[in-house]
């Protein structure tokens, strides 16, 4: 006779928290989903999840559940036991070196871009985010303020809200490129042109909790641009020469969209987790109706799972796969140093480089710099350094490997000319390498990627 696991229920008396020094117990509450009075079972799942979803939060170091004997027969105290950190914490930092332009147009090897994203994450002790964070490349700047607050006036509502200023410059084309720049007022023949614009609005939005691990947030977003665009434009595409499409209107447009977001987070840990899921899918709406002069709609979704070897080592594999449908605007638009690790990602949605992503499959890719499709798929191996439990929580070394896919409707519809067969499918290979780190002050990644694209044997066959 095979016998079923017995399920221990009690009676939830109350929920005690213990060793928040600078959080409010009502905080640590907000994320605990078992109220007084209701009928607790020891094995429920949410549980654990609840204290992956503490630790989450970055507010706490280590976060622990035990029970103790209530008041009568039958009712318990679950007693919530927390070690917190510094709340004042870097999100990134960004240093590296990228390929741009001076003020003249003339090619310029290297050039530097940095910036930092900062937040107070627990101000005064009550789960409310103020951030800031800024970004400057060559004739480039970026600003963001945010604040978020995880129980708006004490409701299970959450609110967020995000004030933006972008002063950024585009580059289109590969190679052949000749354009009539409006600001140099001459026509110009180089490997890009460049489109400068400007970007000042933000957005607002609501969020709840659809279960311990879920949660679902809509946006309302508003932005004034304002983009300056080449009298003429053409570049080599192929062997053919064409005329540049530059996915921004010319002088005054208005940028106004809804955001749908919706997540399923089950990680251990929010730096280096060793075990759980990250689900994130998101949809944008830009429609006439709501004053825009952009129309289109972005789906996205991405996944990732981990899991952890006896040994202590981590993988990682993780999938990505957007689409567009309209004409979205350039800075909406997948772009493929998004993708590939040897290229820096855009850095507070600023462009810092000119270069077309390395073409190790020989494919029609070399041509794609931004898309309306775009998918990848990524393999990653941590292997732990260092634990500590003071101003370093723990350094890991890990390597990745992927592939990915861009394309514009037209890539797909009409492929260059020049390449046949399996080089018209614009697919490449990424990899990456370096170590991740988490500390007092956030967490942090030191890769090796960036600097590798830059060395010619690495560059891949355009």
């Amino acid at each position: 006779m095979v016998l079923g696991k017995v399920s221990l229920t009690y009676l939830l008396e109350r929920v005690e928290v213990r060793g928040n020094l600078r959080t409010r117990a009502s905080v640590v509450k907000r994320y605990v989903p078992f109220r007084e009075g209701q009928v607790f079972d020891v094995d429920d799942p949410e549980l654990e999840l609840s204290r992956y979803r503490l630790l989450g939060t970055g507010f706490f170091q280590k976060v622990s559940y035990s029970l103790r004997r209530g008041s009568k027969r039958g009712a318990v105290v679950l007693v919530v036991d927390v070690r917190e950190r510094n709340t004042i914490v870097v999100n990134d930092v960004w240093i590296g070196l990228s390929a741009t332009a001076d003020r003249e147009g003339e090619p310029r090897p290297l050039s530097a871009y940095t910036g930092i994203d900062a937040a107070e994450t627990n101000l005064a002790g009550t789960g409310v985010t103020l951030g800031g964070a800024f970004a400057v490349a060559e004739d480039q700047l970026a600003l963001r303020v945010r604040a978020f607050d995880p129980a708006f006036r004490g409701s299970q509502w959450m609110t967020h809200a995000t004030l933006l200023y972008n002063l950024a410059r585009e580059f289109y084309g590969t190679r052949d490129v000749r354009y009539d720049d409006p600001v140099g007022g001459a026509s110009r023949v180089e490997d890009f042109a460049v489109v400068r614009y400007r970007r000042v609005g933000g957005s607002a939005g609501v969020g709840r909790d659809l279960s311990v691990s879920t949660q679902l947030f809509v946006d309302y977003r508003l932005e004034a641009v304002h983009a300056e665009l080449p009298r003429a434009a053409s570049h080599r595409r192929g062997a053919r020469v064409e005329p540049l499409s530059y996915h921004l209107l010319p002088g005054a447009s208005l940028l106004s969209a809804l955001h749908v977001d919706l997540s399923h987070d089950t990680r251990d840990a929010p730096v280096l987790p060793t075990r759980g899921y990250l689900v994130q899918g998101a949809l944008d709406v830009a429609t006439t109706p709501l004053g825009s002069s952009y129309a289109y709609q972005r789906a996205q979704l991405r996944a990732s799972r981990w899991w952890q070897a006896k040994s202590g080592q981590v993988l990682r594999l993780e999938a990505f796969g957007g689409a567009i449908a309209g004409d979205a605007p350039v800075f909406e638009r997948f772009y493929v140093a998004d993708l590939s690790d040897l290229l820096p990602d855009r850095v507070l949605e600023l462009n810092t480089d000119r270069r077309p992503a390395p073409n190790f499959f020989g494919t029609d890719v070399g041509e794609v710099r931004f898309g309306e499709y775009a998918a990848k798929i990524q393999v990653e191996h941590r292997v732990p350094v260092y634990r500590g439990v003071r101003s370093v929580y723990g350094v890991d070394a890990f390597t990745a490997l992927g592939v990915y896919a861009i394309a514009a409707r037209r890539d797909l519809e009409e492929p260059p000319v020049g390449y046949s067969g399996l080089a018209r499918i614009p697919v490449d290979l990424t990899f990456n390498l370096g170590l991740r780190i988490d500390t007092k002050a956030g967490g942090f990644v030191f890769a090796l990627a960036n600097p590798l694209g830059f060395v010619p044997v690495l560059r891949g066959r355009r």
